[in-house]
């Protein structure tokens, strides 16, 4: 289960340029395991170096300004997650310490990807991204009142589904959100093995 999101406030990072893909989050050469962990360091490895495969700072990449070393929230370009449908890029995302990314739209995969591992992938328009850029100063997130704010004057509402929803605030992930519903399955199932005896044999009673 992933830490639940209820509020967030940050600083955010722009890194607000159109198309970023899934090989630009993390390059597959940085990919060395399957597992969630060990990818931070490859997290925007192309842009966040000074050469491919070192580990020299570009001084000119925003991830290495130390105004942006407690960033947990990154605004971006439009379809933002591109690419490739590689989880490693959230993994890496997350192990970095983003909890959301904030763009005016988002890869469909990219974006589900985010849920289950617990970033928020929260769609607002151009304008108010180029608004909370200019401000330069820390946003809240509040995803039970699904919007982001600088301050009483300034927030913006965004889109989203009910499920995300749910899976974000509780820290769920499809299998956890699946198992919330065991009563109604084995009700279900109760039924089904009365009416269709011969899909059960052979299986546990």
């Amino acid at each position: 289960m992933a830490e639940p999101f209820t509020t967030l406030t940050s600083l955010p990072m722009p890194l607000i340029r159109n198309n970023i893909d899934t090989d630009q989050i993390i390059p597959s050469r940085e990919m060395k395991s399957t597992g969630k962990t060990g990818l931070a360091d490859g997290l925007f490895a192309g842009w966040r170096y000074s050469a491919i495969g070192g580990r020299d700072p570009n001084p000119d990449f925003v991830l290495n300004d130390p105004h942006f070393a407690d960033s947990q929230i990154i605004l971006g370009g439009a379809n933002f997650g591109c690419g490739s449908s590689r989880e490693h890029a959230v993994w890496a995302l997350a192990e970095y310490g983003f909890r959301a990314v904030i763009a005016p739209s988002f890869a469909p995969i990219f974006a589900g990807n985010c849920v289950r591992n617990g970033i928020l992938p929260a769609v607002l328009d151009a304008a108010a991204i180029n608004a909370i850029e200019k401000a330069s100063q820390p946003v809240t997130i509040d995803l039970a009142a699904e919007k982001v704010s600088i301050n009483a004057a300034q927030s913006w509402p965004f889109p989203i589904d009910e499920e995300p929803k749910a899976m974000l605030l509780e820290g769920l992930d499809a299998i956890d959100l699946s198992l919330k519903m065991a009563n109604e399955i084995a009700a279900w199932q109760t039924v089904d093995r009365a009416k269709r005896p011969w899909i059960y044999l052979g299986a546990s009673q």
